[in-house]
């Protein structure tokens, strides 16, 4: 079994470093705050990034908190954790004088255990540092002019400690650097697989780093929690199979074994590029502690550890020692390290930018999920495509040279980072009611202007809803499970339908107490199933870029879904009868799930806020239950499990119940009565219903 443990201080420590120039031990006071509660969440990669040069948490959060999960919400993990490599030599000169080393400076390392690490988890950060956030989204807590992307993240972190306090990093022997971290991600469609982690590596000591190597180790793993249930042991770790791209210069991992649960997945770690020249990119693989096979040996120390940055699978020759690709296929526990190398020299106080993107897809085609053929790699390939073009930004033919057709902003440099963009996603609001929901959006998508183009392109809107049931799947991927329900674009042009909007325009836009967007859409959906919940989302399209061989672009499927459970209105209507569906409830209804904590039940045409008492025929008291619109029974296991944000609406007049007691018991078969008392005007109304399980 494998486990690897992040240790957090939360108390002042006294940090020991040793100085580049002259070893000398010097000694300061911090807060040493490691983070790594922060997570990418725009788009659909959940990728756990940290202060401490690692990302992913080593299921050490699992399941509050995703490692690297892809879909969103679908409970297939890609990556146990991973960490930062920089290796090199130090010298007194540029040309190498008084050379010492090699020396890698480690993130995360091959190993068991922080204790039993022998190297790795080798950087810290500054006194009391958290990760900070900024986004390029106008409706964003975090909004800032100087985001990069829809999400932000950056954090900076040292090698030059030897020390946490009493405890030595074991076998560490500092560099000298400084790094500033930042990840990149986004919600458009055709971006939100992957995420760009961004590094400058600075000098920060007094010797020369030369014959530079800089990487990302990766210890991935592809498989669906909600299948397999807690990852450990060998059995959830060794069905990884491996493999790299040379055009995209991408390692990927895949399961197989080809299990059943929906682990159709790759995950890739890809280098997009650098800011200084080096001489080539290097990959290799090895399993998890091996110290047999020379092939695929674990490095234990910096000197075998830097021989594998630049390149070798076993100890003589690069890509030697019979490995071959159907080597790489096998299952078994294996990690990735991909890198860039080598740079002759950094100076004293100078430094390198090197980018990597790790990057999520689907596998598609027909073949066994346990091979891995071009076929089925082909969304991967784009999508590293899309990673590439993110990072080119205006140098569209990546040839990293701005060309004046190129250069939109006019400063004669490269701009990375630049996307093309789908029009602005529009503001909605879903509103859930009796065996209907009511969606309105407002007009605020009509004056987005691409990026690229330049031009006012808005074309039309998509609507899109879940059907009921879709999340009790083993895999929840929303993105998938939408279906398109309408599409209303412009008139006038060749592009679409050209239905035009006056089906779903209203006459006069509306607002909503506490709300000041004005919403000029409206568009009704009846016949609905109460107490099932389905997710609603519009988005936005353009009318495509022909001259940069663009087709047309749509705004996010994730960005303003919005789940919702229909049912009864509040009432406090004497005449309205309250009730309890299903009844008769029998045990295991469509809706359940697996476990006596995921049934469900629903009170309806409830006040606006009441008390439910729920009593056997002896009058025995069984449950009490306070209603209102916040406390609507939303948080029981059910939907812990099946809407996992907890943030779906419900039409105000039910209540759902898990059938569990004040006692914290399953309810028995039997008939059962139930009386609710209005809080408003203190009537009781009465009901019973039977349980049969």
């Amino acid at each position: 079994m494998k486990l690897k443990l992040f240790i957090l201080f939360a108390v002042i420590f006294v940090f020991a470093f040793t100085s580049v120039g002259d070893r000398e031990k010097k000694y300061y006071y911090k807060i040493f705050a490691d983070d790594d509660s922060k997570f990418t969440n725009v788009g659909n990669i959940a990728l756990t990034v940290t202060n401490f040069g690692t990302y992913g948490h080593g299921f050490s959060k699992w399941p509050e908190q995703p490692s690297c999960e892809y879909p969103i919400g679908s409970g297939i993990e890609h990556i146990f954790d991973g960490g930062l490599w920089v290796g090199g030599f130090l010298s007194d000169d540029s040309l190498g004088s008084n050379r010492l080393g090699p020396y890698v400076s480690t993130g995360a390392v091959d190993a068991s255990s922080v204790s039993n690490r022998g190297g790795g988890f080798e950087y810290t950060n500054k006194r009391e540092d958290v990760i900070k956030e900024r986004s390029s989204l106008l409706e964003s807590k975090s909004f800032s002019p100087d985001a990069v992307s829809h999400q932000d993240f950056f954090m900076e972190y040292v090698d030059t400690n030897t020390a946490i306090g009493s405890e030595p990093i074991v076998d560490h022997d500092p560099l000298g650097i400084a790094v500033r971290h930042e990840t990149y991600a986004w919600n458009f469609p055709f971006a939100d697989f992957f995420v760009i982690m961004n590094y400058w590596i600075k000098n920060v000591g007094d010797k020369y780093i030369d014959s530079v190597y800089v990487g990302l180790w990766t210890d991935s793993v592809v498989r669906n929690t909600n299948i397999t249930g807690r990852p450990s042991g060998g059995d959830f770790y060794n069905k990884g199979g491996n493999g790299y791209n040379d055009s995209l210069n991408m390692a990927y991992e895949f399961d197989a074994t080809g299990d059943v649960g929906f682990t159709d997945s790759y995950i890739g770690i890809q280098f997009l590029g650098s800011d200084t020249d080096f001489e080539s990119v290097n990959f290799v693989s090895w399993q998890f502690r091996n110290t047999d096979d020379p092939r695929f040996f674990a490095p234990t120390i910096d000197v075998e550890r830097y021989q594998k940055m630049r390149g070798f699978f076993g100890s003589n020759s690069r890509y030697g020692d019979g490995v071959t690709a159907s080597d790489l296929k096998s299952p078994s526990n294996r990690s990735m390290l991909i890198t860039m190398g080598d740079v002759n020299s950094i100076a004293p106080g100078d430094s390198i930018n090197v980018t990597f993107a790790i990057v999520a897809a689907k596998k598609t085609g027909i073949d066994l999920p346990s091979l891995d053929t071009e076929e089925q790699k082909s969304e991967l390939y784009t999508h590293g495509a899309w990673a590439l073009r993110a990072y080119n930004g205006e140098d569209r033919n990546g040839d990293g040279i701005i060309d004046p057709d190129e250069d939109l902003d006019g400063d004669g440099k490269i701009t990375r980072y630049i996307l093309p963009a789908p029009p602005k996603l529009p503001k909605t609001k879903v509103i859930p009611e009796n065996q209907r929901v009511t969606v309105y959006w407002d007009k605020s998508s009509e004056k987005s202007i691409d990026p690229i183009s330049g031009k006012k392109d808005f074309e039309g809107y998509r609507l899109y809803r879940t059907n009921p049931g879709y999340e009790l799947g083993g895999s929840i991927d929303l993105i998938s499970s939408l279906v398109k329900i309408a599409e209303f674009d412009s008139m006038g042009n060749d592009i679409g339908f050209n239905t035009g909007f006056s089906q779903v325009e209203m006459i006069e836009p509306v607002t909503f107490p506490g709300d000041t967007t004005k919403y000029y859409y409206k568009f009704e959906i009846e016949d609905l199933l109460n107490g099932w919940q389905y997710t609603y989302t519009v988005t936005s399209f353009d009318e495509g870029d022909p001259g940069n061989n663009l087709s047309s672009l749509e705004s996010s499927l994730l960005g303003n879904s919005t789940r919702i459970i229909p049912g009864t209105l509040p009432t406090s209507d004497a005449n309205v009868k309250i009730g309890v569906y299903p009844n008769p409830y029998y045990g295991g209804a469509y809706w359940d799930g697996s476990s006596e904590r995921l049934r469900k039940i629903y009170f309806y045409n409830l006040p606006e806020e009441c008390e439910i008492t729920v009593y056997t025929l002896s009058g025995d008291i069984v449950k009490n239950i306070y209603h209102n619109q916040i406390s609507n029974g939303s948080d029981i296991r059910w939907f812990e499990n099946y809407a996992r944000d907890a943030s779906q609406k419900m039409a105000g007049g039910e209540h759902a119940w898990d059938l569990i007691t004040n006692d914290n018991q399953a309810i028995a078969t039997g008939l059962y009565l139930f009386s609710v008392k209005d809080i408003a005007n203190g009537n009781i109304k009465t009901g019973k219903f039977l349980v049969i399980k």
